[in-house]
């Protein structure tokens, strides 16, 4: 990268400012900022400006992440991409989880929004923006069965089997149960990580019939991969610190104004989700369906496969209790998301009807989160 080139980019880059900025003034003044979260106003200006800061270097980091993604080429570019996002989320709620007051439920609430927002809210925005300009679109079916192959025993074994356990009391697990799920969580994704990257590349792609709007970029000069990779990680820094800083507004509006306590979960995941679900859309819009069946597929499958095993040995070490277990509505939700999910990958082209149904199950969603 020339320096005229370096220049512009550093420019370009004026979001990162922002985001070092805001960390610093509550690095220095947090205690005085929280201290008047009693007035609405400011309560409701402190939560817009934490979220709208880190969901703004989030958005950064994915932004970077897909610079690598276009010189890494299928499958490995959404790999990065997915793995810079779950990065975030296991490092922001280890943040909240280490530092602020126990929540038992927080990785829970998060990993159940997460799959909410992406299964239903990105899959249906994506198949019904890309099917209504397209009418219909392809993807490689026997890639969409190696996610959902490995999503659903993975969503089962951490929400759901934890309902009825009994060897610990409420839908908790315990040590070896721990034990057993972080490895089979680990193993199964490593092996999916060994399908996708080496002997089965050919299911992440579309080969010949890759959609004509997509085009081959240009591979990054070694000074714009090193500007790239270093940018990402700076942009990540203050994502995690003001993740945490953000549990300080959530926490009031839970305990002090009785908001349901699933609203902080669905915070962390809509600043997870929300940067992907834009690269989800885009692609879908552009006719490349098969890289939004990379993007969503896989990060759900990152987030309950990375994200679940480390916040289980993150809670063994710390001593913070984990409940996992999904209560009433939301076991009802999970099953019937993972059973739609499966109809719609389930012949290889999609239509605008399953962006809708996708659609109509995260109003169920968010409808439930406040008339459960």
């Amino acid at each position: 990268m020339t320096d005229r080139g370096l220049l512009q980019a550093l420019k370009e880059e004026w979001f990162l400012g922002v985001s070092l900025g805001t960390s610093l003034i509550f690095l220095l003044q947090a205690d005085a900022i929280f201290s008047g979260l009693y007035n609405p106003v400011w309560l409701a200006l402190v939560f817009a400006w934490l979220f709208v800061v880190v969901l703004g270097s989030a958005v950064c980091v994915v932004r970077h992440a897909d610079h690598l993604a276009e010189w890494l080429g299928e499958p490995y570019g959404t790999l990065i991409l997915t793995l810079s996002v779950t990065s975030i989320e296991v490092m922001s709620i280890s943040a909240v989880m280490i530092h602020g007051q126990n929540n038992p439920t927080l990785v829970r609430d998060t990993l159940f929004s997460v799959v909410m927002i992406i299964l239903n809210g990105m899959v249906g925005l994506s198949l019904l923006v890309g099917a209504w300009r397209h009418r219909e679109q392809s993807y490689n079916l026997q890639g969409a069965n190696a996610y959902l192959g490995v999503i659903i025993p993975l969503a089962v074994l951490s929400l759901i089997l934890p309902n009825f356990t009994t060897t610990t009391i409420g839908p908790t697990l315990s040590l070896p149960q721990d034990v057993f799920l972080i490895l089979a969580s680990v193993s199964l994704y490593g092996a999916f990580l060994a399908i996708q990257t080496i002997r089965h590349r050919s299911y992440f792609t579309l080969g010949d019939k890759a959609a004509p709007h997509t085009h081959i970029q240009q591979p990054l000069a070694s000074g714009a991969l090193a500007f790239h990779v270093v940018l990402l990680a700076l942009y990540m820094l203050p994502v995690v610190f003001l993740a945490e800083q953000l549990a300080h507004p959530v926490d009031y509006l839970i305990e002090t104004l009785q908001i349901p306590t699933a609203f902080g979960g669905m915070t962390m995941a809509v600043l997870v989700a929300t940067p992907e679900a834009i690269g989800a859309v885009r692609a879908a819009n552009s006719d490349d369906l098969q890289r939004s069946v990379n993007i969503f597929l896989g990060s759900v499958l990152s987030t309950i496969g990375l994200t679940v095993p480390a916040m289980l040995a993150i809670s063994e070490l710390s001593g913070r209790s984990l409940t996992l277990g999904l209560q009433g509505t939301d076991f009802v939700m999970l099953l019937l998301t993972l059973v739609v999910s499966v109809v719609t990958f389930s012949s290889g082209r999609t239509n605008v009807l399953q962006g809708a149904v996708h659609l109509i199950l995260f109003a169920a969603y968010l409808l439930l989160i406040f008339q459960g």
